[in-house]
């Protein structure tokens, strides 16, 4: 009865129907790791997370990836408490390391506008990366505002808004084990 309770009340403002499971997350993240784990045998790799929506993708993916790496975090903001981009992008917390000469994987949780991670890309590349990949769990394509594809992708989602695994709306719903559409009537307040 508890359980039935508590997950009620974690899933109130989430549409009825799960968009992704918490197994068919686990599922792609293997796979994606193995295949990872293939393309970069061989290479010094720098995974950077980008927090704080990709962080529970991170960990499961890394732990995934069977291979020497090294872990690094990196905060941008376009969004702030928005639902959508400002278009603006900041870095709110940068690199520790360098990356010149290193094989770098950047760990993202959503592709949308592509407008954050073309910046990153292009940010990353100027200070000597070997070579940059992309890695993201979830795509929506629809939503492109520049030519911007992910080497890894877990999903290719609709264009709603999404909740659960990481991702957030307003700092909320971060720690869903799924991943779900959040009701309109949550952000159109």
């Amino acid at each position: 009865m508890s359980e039935m309770i508590e997950k009620r009340n974690m899933y109130k403002d989430i549409e009825d129907e799960m968009l992704l499971t918490k197994e068919q997350i686990a599922k792609r993240v293997r796979e994606m790791g193995a295949q990872i784990t293939k393309d970069f045998a061989g290479k010094d790799l720098t995974v950077i997370c980008i927090l704080k929506g990709a962080v529970v993708f991170f960990v499961d993916l890394i732990r995934e990836i069977d291979l020497p790496m090294s872990l690094d975090f990196m905060a941008i903001s376009s969004y702030g408490s928005a639902t959508k981009s400002s278009g603006v992008v900041r870095i709110l917390k940068d690199l520790d390391k360098p990356i010149n000469g290193r094989h770098v994987l950047v760990v993202e949780d959503i592709v949308d506008s592509g407008m954050t991670l073309s910046f990153l890309k292009e940010n990353l590349l100027s200070r000597g990366a070997a070579s940059l990949h992309i890695v993201t769990l979830l795509d929506k394509p629809e939503r492109r505002r520049v030519p911007l594809k992910a080497d890894y992708y877990g999903f290719t989602i609709p264009d709603a808004f999404v909740v659960g695994y990481g991702l957030d709306y307003d700092e909320l719903y971060r720690n869903l084990p799924d991943i779900g559409i959040l009701k309109p009537e949550v952000y159109e307040k």
